[in-house]
């Protein structure tokens, strides 16, 4: 008897089963166990089975798979798909953990939701049951396939006299699959999304509060809905959209889905080109590059009338472990110059705490040699490379150089980086103070 080095495919497997009964009608004088053992040659350690059925399960992922599943694994996902897939291939042989086992199902039942999951376990086979001329007779337990409860509407012809050595007939031996495949859980129609704030926008009202981008069928490219009305009051004002990840844990910055397309009343919205400068990164290995996220005015699609609703129509490629959202605001645009006096209300820093900051910057550590004896602060300001009118800083910033205001909110007008020009870290808007 030959002995299996790898699993089969289930296709396979039901032939084997097919070929066995023949041989068993064949030759009636043949044992019982002769069925059974050819059965037990197909069991294979746990070990073996789970190798190389999951490398099948792993050879048929695409980039997006291999890269979670590295990810999840604590290893790098960086890379063209063939380095990324010798990545996976090795973590699977030199032997991963139960967790990462069941990551790879997870993904592989994502990939092709009807599709058997493999029969990498049959030390679970149930028992089947063959209608042998009208009577059923069972079977060795060992003669059952994983995942496989019962072949329906087969049979098998006896063999008399008459008929040929070897004729058997098989009828509807197509198995019937059970799967029980755990379904993923359903994001809420409206979760607790807090997008960032946008400085240059006030909102005056919400017309789409964020509502989830949800996965409505096993197609990989998705499409959804919305409808939203505006009142007199509204026509007069302007709408902006914005998306970004489903995510309550912070405040979320604007991002978009992979192959996002918008429609406004039927007519496509042209989303922004690359960086605020109009630079579109080029295709990378023949892959669009993400765009960069930011909110989408579309107040040009829109009907100024509250009369007749408008329709939103957003088609995107969903992502394995995303989750989107969109809303849609009627906001006021601001000026740097309306940023600016806003800034100027709420008051100048109190004049001690930058002495305070000084002395302490001046005070020598005993746990370290070396000691600051002065400390130098330029008047010029690092983004113009003028005299400073307007002194600020973010209160984050440890430092005591600062940069003029009325500059650094004009330039994050025309491009919204709020990136301090001295030391490179955030500084929103909300943590500016004009020092004193």
């Amino acid at each position: 008897m030959r002995e299996f080095e790898s699993l089969p495919a289930p296709n396979s497997a039901v032939r084997d089963v097919q070929s066995s009964f023949k041989v068993r009608h064949n030759q009636p004088d043949c044992s019982h166990n002769y069925c059974g053992g050819r059965f037990r040659s197909l069991l294979l350690p746990p070990s073996t089975a789970t190798v190389g059925n999951g490398t099948n399960m792993v050879s048929s992922f695409r980039v997006s798979e291999l890269q979670v599943l590295l990810g999840f694994a604590g290893r790098n996902k960086s890379g063209r798909k063939h380095d990324l897939l010798m990545r996976a291939l090795h973590l699977l042989k030199s032997g991963c953990s139960p967790a990462v086992q069941i990551k790879i199902r997870e993904l592989y039942r994502r990939r092709y939701p009807r599709t058997l999951e493999g029969l990498s376990d049959l030390s679970t086979i149930k028992s089947s049951v063959f209608n042998l001329d009208g009577s059923s007779s069972p079977v060795e337990p060992d003669l059952a396939v994983a995942g496989i409860h019962s072949l329906p509407s087969t049979s098998v012809t006896p063999h008399s006299p008459s008929s040929p050595v070897g004729s058997v007939l098989l009828q509807d031996t197509k198995p019937t699959f059970e799967m029980q495949q755990p379904s993923p859980p359903i994001p809420p129609v409206h979760p607790d999304v807090q997008l960032k704030n946008l400085p240059f926008y006030d909102v005056l009202d919400v017309l789409i509060k964020p509502t989830s981008l949800v996965q409505s069928s096993i197609q990989r490219f998705q499409e959804k809905f919305f409808i939203f009305a505006l009142t007199p009051q509204q026509v007069r004002e302007i709408c902006i959209s914005r998306l970004c990840l489903a995510e309550t844990s912070c405040p979320q910055e604007d991002n978009y889905p992979n192959s996002l397309c918008i429609k406004v009343n039927g007519k496509l919205f042209p989303l922004p080109i690359g960086d605020f400068r109009g630079y579109a990164p080029p295709p990378k290995n023949g892959i669009e590059q993400k765009r960069p996220g930011r909110p989408l005015n579309i107040t040009s699609l829109v009907r100024l009338s509250s009369a007749v609703p408008n329709q939103i129509s957003i088609s995107w490629a969903s992502e394995i472990g995303k989750n989107y959202s969109m809303s849609v605001y009627l906001v006021r645009q601001l000026t740097s110059a309306m940023l600016l006096q806003r800034l100027k209300m709420k008051g100048i820093r109190n004049p001690d705490h930058s002495r305070a900051l000084i002395k302490e910057k001046l005070t020598a550590d005993p746990d370290s040699e070396i000691a600051t004896t002065s400390l130098r602060v330029s008047l010029m300001c690092p983004l113009g490379k003028m005299r400073l009118t307007i002194p600020c800083r973010a209160v984050t910033c440890t430092h005591l150089q600062c940069f003029d205001a009325a500059l650094y909110l004009q330039m994050n007008e025309k491009k919204p980086t709020w990136i301090c020009p001295v030391c490179d870290k955030k500084a929103a808007y909300e943590s500016l103070i004009l020092d004193g």
